[in-house]
């Protein structure tokens, strides 16, 4: 802690090889720096984030009594934890550290003005040292964690979660909604490549069913979720008879799966010959199925103005049927009407042994789709085929459409619940795909399998062993550390007037009751295990009575008055 101390800053701009360099004078921003009331010390380095520039940091901190770092380079996003380690390594405070972005916000978007670019380099490290300058130091505060996981969804995603903590020594609580585990995948009954789902879901039942680390709930639904990372605590009912169960729980992972578009197009309801993917495999497993013509329709419900995104494992599944009618009689005349077929990765062997097997793909345009109609005891396909710019009817015994995979109807629901976001598509929205995949934006919340997005059956297992990796990381810990940049309220300004309390998009802010000489008063609360210091309450509030730490009032103009040109 060098509270007290006068400031001294040291300042180090990085060229980010080319990418800041190329454009902004660097050599110049260092000078500049070197100007600046409290700046004790100034260099560029080549590469900022190197070990050996990290190494230098360290080294500088103590030759030259530094008590405060500034990096100029690139986003905190990526390289403010690494920074912060190498200060605190040095003895400091990680919080007596900032970072000026002249990557991103200079070199990137003013690449063809470079003076400009530099000038507003020079801006950024001035606010940065304000600042700075008034830091406070902070540190973590420590979390106990409950060691139970929750898995809501007993499919393959769930299923497979679930046992791989278990396996682990962690006890889980499998909860899901039907009376059967096994989810979508009981509807399956054979694999693109040959192999047989149904005796490794019987496989996986059994291990889930009769491991001790696990308890499982069927016929259960989520009612209630309170608490927060390490300490969530929900309720689950269980039937229709008024039964709930409470969970203590450190960790959820969501994997609830997704659903099957019911199409209202191609006669489907209307005609028992028109079917989809999964009624098809059923009839072929379990009644036998005799067909001398069948039209397969991709595309049905999805990648349209509704449903924009592509449900991917549609085309996977008509080359797996398309083989498999053909394996079972191979005068069966199979078409496939397409618009782009995307057997991405390896099944694009089984596509071209599709093809090989006599199955005719046709291309249809988006804006013109196909037509079913009765024709003569058949069903008459008419599409468009795009490769010979004419129509072409089919007559067939049965059309197949490839519907398109939905995101849960009760999706909301659980997102409300557990205080989670759904994407654009209302499928759950995990925190940044690729900095924090599998990861909610709630921490101790994680998701995996086609609740995240329609995915392959070796794809669920993949994030489903993912979520459960993660989740472990923080089963496995007594106690965790949270991040101490959360709100902090200012009770003698706080009149309990709300304002913070509903903006707040994690539901960190309570109003609370008390009373002080025989008076009833009201003021808020802040859940530090909820929050994440995004700072909205700060902006609703009106008395200056809540702040973010790291993120005071006194800094924040400090910052304003620097940018301004106001320095001190």
């Amino acid at each position: 802690d060098v509270r007290g101390q006068e400031p001294r800053v040291g300042v180090f701009v990085c060229h980010c090889g080319t990418n800041i360099a190329s454009v902004v004078n660097v050599p110049a921003v260092v000078e500049y720096a070197r100007t600046l009331p409290g700046v004790v010390y100034a260099e560029n380095n080549l590469y900022t984030c190197s070990n050996d520039s990290l190494e230098r940091i360290k080294q500088k901190i103590k030759e030259y009594g530094l008590n405060r770092v500034v990096v100029a380079s690139c986003t905190p996003r990526t390289h403010e934890a690494l920074f912060r380690s190498a200060v605190r390594a040095a003895g400091l405070n990680p919080y007596y550290f900032e970072m000026a972005n002249i990557r991103e916000h200079c070199s990137w978007v003013h690449s063809h003005e470079p003076e400009k670019a530099t000038e507003k380099a020079k801006d950024l490290v001035r606010m940065a040292v304000a600042k700075v300058k008034l830091n406070d130091p902070l540190y973590p505060r420590p979390l106990k964690v409950c060691h139970d996981a929750l898995v809501i969804g007993g499919g393959l995603a769930g299923m497979t979660a679930a046992l791989a903590l278990a396996e682990q020594g962690f006890t889980v609580h499998l909860v899901e909604k039907e009376a059967q585990l096994g989810g979508y995948l009981r509807r399956v009954h054979y694999l693109l490549n040959g192999e047989d789902p149904q005796a490794a879901l019987r496989q996986l039942i059994a291990a889930v069913t009769s491991h001790d680390n696990i308890r499982v709930y069927t016929d259960a639904t989520l009612v209630e979720v309170k608490g927060s990372l390490g300490n969530f605590e929900s309720k689950i009912a269980i039937g229709n008879n008024g039964i709930t169960q409470e969970i203590r729980h450190g960790v959820t992972i969501v994997a609830t799966g997704a659903q099957t578009y019911t199409p209202t197009e191609f006669l489907y309801g209307q005609d028992d010959r028109v079917l989809l993917h999964h009624e098809l495999e059923e009839r072929i497993a379990t009644k036998g199925f005799r067909a001398k013509s069948v039209a397969f329709i991709q595309c049905v419900g999805s990648r349209n103005k509704e449903r924009p995104y592509c449900s991917r494992i549609c085309c996977s599944e008509t080359i797996k049927h398309a083989l498999k009618l053909k394996e079972l009689n191979p005068e069966t005349q199979v078409y496939v009407l397409y618009r782009e077929m995307r057997t991405y990765g390896f099944r694009e062997t089984y596509y071209t042994k599709a093809r090989k097997q006599g199955v005719a793909f046709i291309r249809y345009a988006d804006d013109r789709p196909p037509t079913v109609t009765r024709q003569d005891g058949k069903l008459a396909v008419v599409v468009r085929d795009e490769m010979l710019g004419e129509n072409v009817q089919l007559l067939v015994d049965y059309v197949i459409l490839a519907a398109a995979t939905i995101p849960r109807e009760d999706n909301k629901e659980l997102a409300q619940l557990l205080k989670v976001p759904l994407s654009e598509d209302k499928f759950f929205l995990e925190a940044h795909r690729k900095l924090r995949p599998l990861d909610f934006a709630t921490d101790g919340i994680f998701l995996c399998g086609n609740a995240h997005s329609p995915l392959a059956i070796e794809e669920v297992i993949s994030q489903a062993l993912g979520a459960a990796a993660r989740a472990a990381t923080i089963l496995s810990k007594d106690t965790i550390e949270l991040e101490p940049t959360i709100s902090h309220v200012v009770t003698e300004n706080c009149d309990g007037c709300a304002y913070c309390v509903d903006p707040c998009p994690f539901k960190a802010i309570t109003l609370v009751e008390y009373i002080v000489n025989g008076e009833t008063k009201k003021r808020v609360e802040v859940n530090e295990a909820l929050c994440k210091g995004c700072g909205t309450c700060m902006a609703t509030c009106p008395k200056r009575a809540i702040f973010v730490w790291h993120f005071r009032p006194e800094q924040l103009m400090a910052e304003v008055k620097a940018a301004l040109g106001v320095v001190a």
